[in-house]
């Protein structure tokens, strides 16, 4: 049991960390997440078929319960950028797309961040919020509906 927990820690805990710096945009929250949902499937590893799926949902509804808090809300503006943000680089296109979802409202957010960025199924997805197919493909398509008026298109080379 604890080889098999130790090695799927080691094999998913950075794309795991990776989604959730997607969902919540700050790397420490990000990593407060994913040891919570480490914490959570090693309490329940003996009830669990599926290690990675459990994974997910955990995550997804941690940060979504970590977005209901009053002090998540407060969103400080006292970092002014430097100049204007012109996305001529990868690393630029990220930040600019990193900004847009976190504008994102959060169920729309979390739906894109599986879609499109761990390349999960509408299945996989809908399993992972514990929501039905259908609602995925409308949030998915409310949150790039979204994502279009934050950031033109033709702003992302």
């Amino acid at each position: 049991m604890e080889d098999d927990f130790r090695e799927l820690y080691v094999a998913r805990a950075a794309a795991l960390r990776r989604t959730a710096f997607l969902l919540c945009g700050d790397w420490h929250q990000a990593e407060d997440l994913v040891q919570v949902s480490f914490a959570k499937l090693y309490a329940a590893w003996r009830r669990v078929d599926r290690p990675e799926p459990y994974l997910r949902q955990v995550l997804v509804r941690s940060w979504i319960d970590e977005t209901r808090k009053p002090h998540r809300r407060e969103r400080p503006s006292a970092d002014l950028p430097d100049g204007p943000i012109s996305p001529g680089s990868s690393f630029e296109d990220r930040e600019l797309l990193k900004a847009a979802l976190l504008r994102v409202p959060p169920r729309q957010r979390a739906c894109l961040v599986l879609r499109f960025f761990d390349d999960l199924s509408v299945a996989d997805t809908a399993r992972a919020l514990g929501i039905n197919e259908n609602t995925v493909k409308s949030q998915t398509s409310r949150g790039l509906d979204a994502l279009r008026e934050i950031v033109p298109t033709k702003e992302l080379l």
